[in-house]
């Protein structure tokens, strides 16, 4: 997608969609969990599809003003493969994590709790980092290869998130940005901060597999 404006402009634009982001995440996992009574599938069926439903939305209006990355990931290859100069990458990246630490505050404002908390769910082992490596791997190659379908991207990209959520044992984080943010909330959302490291390594393995699949397979696409 096309990038517009200046560096301060289309960062601001990645940091204000990513904050909408994790208040998608964190704030329908909070209602889902109030409202399923106690049932886990309904909670995480209901965080999905607000996920991924959002997640479409906010690619579709973010695009056009910034590439709408969301994700360091995403910001990474992009750079790796000579679309977006590292400065600029660098700042995506502060941006999104920002942002992302905002939409958590929203969230828990929203739902009469303090702006962050953090997290106490276990989420650690090697199932967890492999479902993490899947998720960004299978997110990045999507990304990659949907990406001259400009119209379709962000329909495809809400659905596969939405799917990941279901088959992976992580729930498919595939974001070191969201992972941050979700260390801040103790709600359903929400990791143990001393799990993050692990998720990120795991989630930039899978973000470099990505690239050099692509390379493998389609040698000759342009960035």
């Amino acid at each position: 997608m096309a990038r517009r404006g200046s560096l301060s402009r289309r960062a601001l634009a990645e940091a204000v969609a990513t904050a909408f982001l994790l208040a998608g995440v964190v704030g329908s996992g909070i209602m889902g969990e109030r409202l399923a009574g106690g049932n886990v599938a309904i909670t995480l069926l209901a965080n999905s599809l607000a996920t991924g439903a959002l997640l479409a939305v906010l690619i579709a209006a973010f695009g056009p003003l910034s590439g709408a990355h969301l994700n360091p990931v995403v910001t990474l290859a992009a750079t790796f493969r000579g679309a977006l100069p590292a400065r600029e990458g660098a700042v995506y990246a502060a941006a999104q994590c920002a942002g992302a630490l905002v939409g958590v505050a929203a969230a828990h404002t929203m739902f009469d709790l303090a702006p962050f908390t953090a997290g106490t769910h276990a989420r650690s082992g090697p199932a967890q980092l492999a479902s993490e490596f899947v998720a960004t791997l299978g997110l990045l190659f999507a990304i990659l290869a949907c990406a001259s379908r400009a119209r379709d991207l962000p329909y495809l990209v809400g659905a596969y998130v939405a799917a990941a959520y279901w088959f992976t044992g992580s729930t498919a984080f595939a974001n070191p940005a969201v992972t941050l943010a979700r260390a801040a909330t103790d709600t359903f959302a929400g990791l143990r901060p001393a799990d993050v490291p692990g998720f990120v390594a795991a989630q930039l393995a899978g973000g470099a597999a990505a690239v050099a699949l692509w390379r493998t397979l389609a040698p000759d696409e342009r960035p």
